[in-house]
């Protein structure tokens, strides 16, 4: 399927590169994708979630619940929002940068709004959330429904 193509003067070279040996076509199409994954950047870098951050995040499976483990260092307790509606587990909040002194000459921390989203099966205990937060790192313990745990069926001799 092709799209059509919306080029903007000057933005690209008036013959593409074509050194590789492959021909206008095939440079042509990198032109093409190019200009399109520009334009999808642009948009991108205006829209508001492009805004907030995704913490580092791990989330495994036992036997009992679903347990999610995200990093936040330096955020305060009070700063962390939790949400859970039926499938999806959503962690936002924002880190707030404290009073400094003198000129900051080199900062590589995130700071400001952070957004964690997971998507979990179905068949969980919504109500029966928990979640701790120590050392910088925010446990979030989702435990499944009681119809979904695994049991071990016995087999017998007939």
């Amino acid at each position: 399927m092709t799209l059509p193509v919306r080029r903007r003067p000057g933005s690209l070279p008036e013959r593409p590169f074509s050194g590789f040996g492959w021909g206008e076509p095939v440079a042509a199409e990198f032109d093409e994708l190019f200009e399109r994954m520009n334009r999808l950047l642009e948009g991108a870098a205006t829209a508001p979630a492009a805004l907030a951050w995704s913490p580092a995040a791990d989330m495994r499976e036992t036997d009992n619940a679903y347990v999610i483990e995200a990093e936040l260092p330096g955020i305060k307790r009070d700063d962390i929002d939790i949400e859970m509606s039926e499938r999806e587990l959503r962690i936002t909040g924002e880190y707030q940068e404290r009073a400094r002194e003198g000129t900051v000459r080199r900062s590589t921390r995130r700071g400001g709004r952070f957004e964690y989203r997971a998507l979990l099966p179905a068949d969980l205990s919504p109500d029966e959330v928990s979640a701790t937060l120590h050392d910088g790192v925010l446990t979030v313990t989702v435990p499944k429904a009681q119809a979904t745990k695994p049991r071990h069926i016995e087999i017998t001799e007939s």
